[in-house]
């Protein structure tokens, strides 16, 4: 294809602006979506990647587990199944558990936060110990975080999430050092935490967390009569994780007597298996989009095989004329297959800047990512398409006989 081919292309697409520029829009629509789409899917990616990350370093976590139809080990159709203090020490246990580094409970309720005249339904409030924060990954944005020495000292003080302050403080109000009331137990805030925003199953900034001591003296009472909401276990690494959980259903499958062969009454959560599930599901989604978009550019290419046999038949006679002056078959077909060309390539180059220029734009709470390879790829197809879906057109333009395109009305 030589640079006098595509002059004349160019001199023909301009002959027919409106013409052109509606065709390119297809390709330009098809391009921008592909380079969309696909950030759109990194983006998406990335977040449920960040918001699994934040559930801890070398994190898994235990959570009690209610028992549904038929008898149960205690004979009732339905029970809370406790995870106990017991079981905490069977975990500490390092030659039961010699993946396990470290382990802490926390101790849940449900209830309301009162501030000066203002009351709201609290997301979630946790009685943990301070090892919690570390394996959690809390951070204090504001303030601190829970000492030894709350612990040790049944200390009144909290540290509260965003969206706490957000719906019971309000602007203009310092939450730091204010006392806030929590099933009419009084807590003096100490700390604001990090935003950490949703796991996709709850908000994470909805948060209050107060020393253990505190919520089982003030708040739930006596723990062995009740059962811990969650128990927070520490890997030694990042590779013990799965041997550590292993490790942990095993204990715990014998302080609860489970029989070989009976399901666990307990749910042992592994944030490394989260984070795999969640790439995996995010591939699937960018890879969906994908599909979609590059469908919305096949259409944008049959809009230009279209327009191209369109242009074959208005141009017949030019062909026939140029035949009988003679010009070569391969001539007319290169003729015809740089408009096709230049049609998707101008199309796609704008669609591409259109595409990386949306992908800088936050759309709802996703930061797109634009890929540099989705980038070239769409770039490079966009192209691609008009070669194939030029070649057609452009083919039987050149196999046309000069009588008979000369005969052409």
């Amino acid at each position: 294809m030589t640079l006098d081919s595509l002059w004349v292309a160019l001199r023909a697409l301009l002959a027919n602006r409106l013409r052109s520029a509606l065709t390119m829009l297809g390709i330009l629509m098809g391009t921008a979506a592909v380079i969309l789409l696909v950030a759109v899917g990194g983006g998406i990616s990335n977040q449920v990647q960040g918001q699994i990350g934040k559930l801890g370093t070398n994190a898994i976590y235990v959570l009690n587990e209610r028992t549904t139809g038929g008898q149960d080990r205690g004979g009732t159709n339905a029970r809370q199944i406790q995870l106990t203090p017991q079981d905490v020490r069977a975990l500490e246990d390092k030659t039961r558990a010699p993946s396990v580094a470290r382990v802490t409970p926390g101790a849940s309720a449900t209830g309301t936060l009162t501030w000066n005249g203002t009351t709201y339904p609290l997301g979630t409030f946790l009685g943990v110990e301070p090892a919690f924060g570390e394996i959690r990954n809390l951070v204090a944005k504001r303030g601190r975080w829970l000492s030894d020495a709350d612990q040790a000292d049944h200390a009144k003080v909290a540290i509260i999430g965003t969206t706490v302050v957000e719906h019971v403080f309000g602007p203009g109000v310092d939450p730091l050092g204010q006392t806030v009331e929590f099933n009419n137990v009084e807590f003096k805030i100490v700390g604001l935490l990090q935003h950490r925003g949703s796991n996709g199953t709850q908000d994470q900034d909805d948060v209050m967390y107060a020393p253990l001591s505190t919520v089982t003296d003030e708040v739930v009472g006596d723990i062995s009569a009740l059962s811990y909401g969650v128990i927070a276990v520490q890997a030694v690494s990042r590779d013990a994780i799965t041997p550590a959980a292993a490790e942990i259903t095993a204990i715990l499958r014998g302080t609860h007597a489970i029989k070989p062969g009976m399901p666990p009454d307990f749910r042992v959560v592994n944030a490394s298996d989260l984070l795999a599930a969640g790439k995996a599901t995010a591939r699937s989604f960018r890879i969906l989009l994908a599909i979609v978009a590059a469908i919305s550019l096949a259409i944008g290419g049959i809009g230009v095989m279209n327009i191209m046999l369109v242009t074959v038949t208005e141009r017949t006679r030019e062909i026939g004329i140029r035949k009988a002056l003679g010009a070569q078959t391969s001539e007319i077909l290169t003729q015809f297959l740089a408009e096709s060309v230049l049609l998707s390539g101008v199309g796609g180059l704008i669609g591409t800047v259109i595409g990386v220029g949306l992908g800088q734009l936050r759309i709802a709470a996703v930061q797109p990512q634009v890929s540099p390879g989705s980038v070239v790829l769409s770039l490079g197809v966009s192209v691609l398409i008009g070669i194939f879906f030029g070649a057609y057109p452009a083919t039987r333009a050149a196999a046309l006989a000069p009588i008979v395109a000369l005969r052409y009305e």
